[in-house]
């Protein structure tokens, strides 16, 4: 993780109040924003969203399951943008987003660091024929999952997946009208 990256720190309405170096914010459990997105294609009649396991040497949540592509947005940059931003760093391809809400949580995890986020929901779709190319620093692989597998998956086995990838996902639900 670059030691010069920010974020924007924010209050419990999500008002920006400073920033603050992204480990730091981690270390001292500093609440910041952040966003988590949710890609959809239609494939055979279904509808299908794009998740990733996060690469194994990542500083949290190693090898668990997630949305699509989850980050922060940098001092001055919107949201949207930042979405867009690291869809293309992550996977290779940029794509129309769409902010349906936030939450926020708060996890602590075994290392000594934390997740203390308004976390900013954003969904999007692509066709079947976009070619993904994931960023090996980030992704160790890739599936697409269709909505009812998904739910399943959450309640058999939750501890294979981030811990806010269920509350996001319960938001993006809410707004699936594509």
């Amino acid at each position: 993780m670059p030691t010069t990256e920010s974020v924007i720190l924010v209050d419990t309405h999500d008002q920006e109040i400073g920033q603050a170096e992204k480990l730091e914010a981690h270390k001292k459990n500093l609440l910041h924003r952040a966003f988590s997105i949710f890609i959809f294609r239609h494939h055979e009649a279904t509808l299908e969203l794009l998740l990733q396991q996060r690469a194994f040497h990542k500083y949290h949540s190693p090898g668990l399951w997630t949305n699509t592509c989850c980050s922060h947005p940098r001092p001055g940059e919107e949201v949207i943008a930042a979405g867009e931003r690291r869809l293309e760093e992550e996977f290779g391809f940029t794509t129309r987003l769409k902010n349906v809400g936030w939450f926020h949580y708060n996890v602590h995890f075994p290392n000594g660091l934390a997740e203390n986020e308004i976390d900013h929901v954003l969904i999007g779709v692509i066709t079947p024929t976009i070619q993904l190319t994931p960023n090996p620093e980030e992704i160790a692989t890739y599936r697409w999952v269709n909505i009812s597998n998904l739910q399943q998956e959450l309640l058999a086995h939750p501890e294979a997946f981030t811990p806010w990838l269920a509350e996001a996902f319960n938001i993006t639900l809410q707004h699936l009208r594509f």
